[in-house]
C-alpha cells in the first residue's frame, strides 16, 4: 500500500490554521471596535438618576408643618 506524500502538510496545516486564527482576530477586533463606537444609553439613565436624586433630597429637605396627633 503506498501512502500520500506527506511532506510539508503539517507545514501547510500550520499555515491555515494561522490565517484563520488571524482572521478570527481581525473579525474580533472590528466587532470590538464597532461596539466601542455605539454610545450605551448610561449618559440619559445618568441624568435620570441624578434627577431623582434631586428631586428626593428636595422632598426630604422641604419644611413642611407639623402634624398634629389627635388623641
Amino acid at each position: 500500500m503506498t501512502r500520500p506524500e506527506v511532506r510539508g502538510t503539517a507545514m501547510e496545516i500550520n499555515a491555515q490554521l494561522a490565517r484563520l486564527h488571524h482572521a478570527d482576530l481581525r473579525a474580533r477586533a472590528t466587532a470590538h471596535h464597532l461596539a466601542a463606537a455605539v454610545q450605551p444609553a448610561t449618559e440619559l439613565r445618568t441624568r435620570v438618576g441624578w434627577t431623582l436624586v434631586d428631586l428626593g433630597l428636595r422632598l426630604v429637605s422641604t419644611s413642611r408643618p407639623a402634624v398634629a396627633l389627635a388623641r
